[in-house]
């Protein structure tokens, strides 16, 4: 059976879609950030928990901020791209469960009640939601480069609190020269998919 999503889409998403390196100084607007926004809020999460939360690290200032914590590899690419946003995980998010899963409200206080639990939630539906993000980005005409080279103590007491765990960094933009690295290999089905 074939996929059902035109071959042009499934290029931009996944086959010719790689994290990029470089970006050219083009903007990224906020209604791009919306329009990306519109559309990954509807991938699923457990219970629709919607945990992700997301800071867009814009002014020169915060950008500063944010580029100390960086690995070193990872500097000149954040401070040199049009947009970056902080993903980060909202180990709270049970607060909005009354609204986000009305079929079940109680399930706010009968499933996340203790903390570690909703860490472990946050943390794994949080990223779900992160993939989501860069397809969402890809789907917006513009490349991602997401990254986990950062200090997370460090972005964690710059620019969130103790509810919120950073997860990765995102730089956006439209790609600039020699952006992407050669693509590295992938698995195979069979070494994938087993059928029992």
């Amino acid at each position: 059976m074939s996929l059902v999503l035109d071959p042009i889409a499934q290029d931009l998403l996944f086959r010719e879609a790689r994290t990029a390196n470089t970006f050219t100084d083009e903007p990224v607007t906020d209604e791009q950030v919306q329009a990306i926004y519109d559309l990954v809020k509807f991938g699923p999460t457990a219970f629709n928990q919607s945990p992700l939360r997301v800071v867009l690290v814009r002014s020169a200032e915060a950008r500063e901020r944010l580029v100390q914590h960086m690995a070193e590899g990872n500097q000149a690419k954040t401070a040199a791209a049009p947009l970056v946003a902080i993903l980060a995980a909202d180990n709270e998010f049970h607060e909005e469960l009354p609204q986000l899963f009305p079929a079940f409200p109680q399930a706010k206080d009968m499933f996340f009640s203790e903390r570690p639990i909703r860490e472990s939630n946050a943390q794994m539906n949080a990223a779900l939601q992160a993939a989501y993000f860069i397809v969402g980005v890809r789907a917006a005409g513009l490349a991602a480069g997401p990254m986990t080279g950062y200090d997370p103590a460090g972005v964690q007491k710059e620019f969130l609190d103790g509810d919120h765990t950073p997860l990765m960094i995102v730089n956006i933009g439209r790609p600039g020269d020699d952006a992407w690295y050669p693509r590295s290999p992938r698995l195979a089905y069979d070494e994938v998919i087993t059928t029992v």
